[in-house]
């Protein structure tokens, strides 16, 4: 089946296989019994369509799965009239004519008897094994009078699990959507669109992600046809015209063709129609279409050595269109893909463009990893040891949906799982970073140093501080290029935690849930300011008059209400011996402020009643400075020497990217003593560059 297929009632403008007549063949299934030497007519072609990729396939395991599945179904119709036979019929073609080896076509004719019969998967794994048991418990649908309006999010939350232990349970979904989209006109409008909605955000993005490129472009016509009928029947209607004209990219190919028969490397050239959607997209992008629009120009060849001798050939005899040069044969896409691309221009000055594989390539970009056979086998070429960082490295198991499985076990309520999932498969693209180790990272394209640190550290990484990406120093929000090499840095206080500005940066659902999750459990001061770190993340109670400070995290204000939670403000950061009063908040407690703080006034001028305030005995305490400075090298260094040298803490530290060669940065300290702050903020002036050193002043909510 081509990945560049047309859709339902589109002409076929090159070559294609003919599409079998499913009622024809749900007639024959209810023929009644067959002998048992012999496959049941109905499943002949796809037997046909088994042995063309796998010749020595055992077809005696089919026999009985059709023959179970016929037999469990008998009686049940589909909604389009059709025995319901054909359904499990059509979806074991697609897989069998994609390449899927025996187990996957054995789950894929019983995929819907567990869940629509009287079989039970005990009586799949005692007739077929364990591993078939897997993949048809992985696609059977929870019921919906257990799980009510949550069955669907949590149905593709258990397939995605069962897919990160058995990618073939998802081949055996898609092809499933497949033929449930190809037969939905039956339905109303209203559940197509529901339907087709889910498929676009869910089922396509899959698709993509594990290069089920066959699947995924039928899929997309599909939906399109639903979602967009006007411009489906615009785009149907350009092709159809363009089909009665001449064919520039024939005639292309046929120089194409003669140019490698004389360099002597052999070729197979073809012209691969584009499907709907990806003519759709050509038209919106350059707007008037040109004949060779329409399609593209294939070239399989035998090594890979072959793609570039071919490459060489086509920018040696054609005049090369160069930005149109990318090469995924040296760096695949994450979904498998392999291929040159390029476009040239033909002899009348039309522009072709051109992907360049191997037989072996063309396999993989059709089929994903359905083409993988059965990954699991021992003797797999594909299976591989478990690496040191526990990424798996076999395309199996591919990166993203790691992470995916990852961040889905903290999303535990269904409806933040949905529209997670769908925010994440949203992310088309993927980069690759570098880390300082020798490992690498996965992350989509867009994602920060935010990103990166919950992808490395986990929760650890709540306690990051800043970055350096490709050597310099680099702010949490900066965003990652593909190939950037990060070092993320942790601060030593493991009670650090991330601010609610950090939200602003994640891309990633596992930054993003662990973040939230994290603020949740720790509630900011009302008036720290969003991006700003909390005073101090942890509730510490706070004494009464009379009583001993606690012990070493903060310095100890005292205020006269013997059951009041006593708070320092994230806005002004006071310390002993700052002149300070006191407001009632939310909740009872009593946030303490400096005298001159603005919020102070503010919360003094709308008519709350100060609370007095004084210092306790405590002489530790914690302070944010900002750091006014002029760009230099080694600036960084020399500043926290000097706080170094004043026996502080650096609890967090950020730095503004620089303006007007000026640098702003921003520290959060730990000082052994509240009277050395003024003999620190000299030593940090006294640092070459830097022309001003003032306690932080953030702008408050007045609550």
């Amino acid at each position: 089946m081509s990945a560049e297929a047309t859709n339902p009632g589109a002409p076929i403008r090159r070559w294609g296989r003919p599409r079998i007549d499913l009622r024809r063949l749900g007639r024959v299934a209810l023929l009644g019994p067959v002998s048992r030497d012999r496959l049941p007519a109905a499943i002949g072609h796809v037997a046909e369509a088994h042995r063309a990729h796998h010749p020595d396939a055992d077809l005696t395991v089919l026999h009985r799965a059709y023959v179970l599945a016929e037999s469990s179904h008998r009686g049940q119709m589909r909604k389009s009239g059709e025995p319901y036979i054909t359904h499990p019929l059509a979806v074991t073609l697609i897989l069998a004519e994609l390449g899927a080896e025996t187990t996957t076509l054995t789950a894929s004719l019983l995929h819907d008897t567990v869940e629509d019969t009287e079989v039970t998967l005990d009586q799949v794994g005692e007739e077929f094994g364990d591993e078939v048991r897997y993949l048809v418990d992985g696609v059977t649908k929870l019921e919906k009078v257990d799980y009510g309006a949550a069955a669907e999010p949590e149905t593709f939350r258990k397939m995605l699990v069962a897919t990160g232990d058995d990618v073939r349970v998802m081949s055996i979904k898609l092809a499933d959507r497949l033929h449930n989209m190809r037969t939905l006109g039956v339905m109303r409008p209203e559940k197509q669109a529901r339907i087709a909605k889910v498929t676009r955000d869910v089922l396509i993005p899959l698709a993509e992600r594990l290069g089920v490129q066959a699947l995924k472009t039928e899929l997309e016509d599909l939906v399109f046809a639903i979602l967009h009928p006007e411009e489906y029947a615009h785009t149907r209607a350009v092709i159809s015209a363009d089909t009665t004209a001449a064919d520039p990219l024939t005639a292309i190919a046929g120089n194409v063709s003669a140019v490698l028969r004389e360099a002597g490397i052999p070729a197979e050239v073809l012209v691969r129609p584009r499907h709907f959607v990806s003519v759709h997209r050509v038209s919106v992008k350059r707007g008037e279409l040109r004949g060779t629009d329409f399609g593209r120009l294939l070239v399989l060849v035998g090594e890979d050595a072959d793609c570039y001798a071919v490459l060489g050939e086509l920018h040696t005899c054609f005049t090369p269109v160069i930005s149109e040069f990318k090469d995924f044969i040296a760096a695949p896409k994450f979904n498998l893909y392999q291929s040159l691309h390029t476009a040239v221009v033909g002899p009348e000055g039309e522009v072709a463009e051109v992907l360049i594989r191997t037989h072996r390539m063309h396999k993989v970009a059709e089929a994903g990893v359905i083409a993988l056979g059965n990954p699991y086998a021992a003797d797999s070429v594909t299976q591989t040891a478990e690496p040191a960082d526990g990424e798996r490295a076999d395309p199996t198991r591919p990166g993203w949906l790691s992470r995916l499985l990852q961040w889905q076990q903290s999303a535990t309520d269904p409806d933040t799982f949905w529209t997670t999932l769908r925010a994440d498969l949203a992310q088309d693209r993927e980069i690759t970073v570098f880390r300082t180790d020798g490992g690498t990272l996965g992350l989509p394209a867009g994602a920060s140093c935010v990103d990166a640190a919950y992808a490395q550290y986990g929760d650890a990484a709540h306690s990051c501080i800043g970055a350096r990406v490709n050597g310099r120093l680099a702010t949490l929000g900066t965003a990652l290029g593909d190939g950037d090499t990060v070092q993320l840095l942790l601060a030593e206080d493991a009670a650090s935690g991330p601010s609610p500005g950090w939200l602003d940066h994640a891309r990633t659902p596992t930054a993003r849930i662990a973040i939230t999750g994290w603020l949740d459990a720790h509630p900011q001061h009302p008036e720290t300011a969003p991006g700003s770190r909390p005073t101090d993340p942890r509730p510490v109670p706070q004494p009464v008059p009379g009583a001993a400070g606690p012990a070493g995290r903060t310095a100890s204000a005292l205020v006269d209400r013997p059951d009041a939670t006593v708070r320092l403000a994230g806005c002004c950061t006071p310390v002993p011996p700052d002149d300070v009063t006191g407001f009632t908040v939310r909740g009872g407690a009593v946030t303490v402020h400096r005298l001159a703080c603005p919020a102070a006034a503010r919360m003094e001028a709308v008519g709350r009643v100060p609370v007095a305030v004084s210092w306790g005995d405590a002489s530790e305490c914690r302070v944010t400075l900002v750091a006014e400075s002029f760009g230099r090298p080694r600036l960084l260094a020399d500043l926290t020497e000097a706080i170094a040298g004043a026996d502080a803490a650096i609890i967090s530290a950020t730095v503004e990217p620089p303006s007007e060669q000026r640098v702003r940065h921003t520290y959060t300290l730990q000082l052994p003593d509240a009277a050395g702050l003024p003999s620190l903020m000299r030593a940090m002036r006294d640092v070459p560059g830097v022309y001003d050193v003032s306690r932080a002043q953030h702008p408050a909510a007045v609550l």
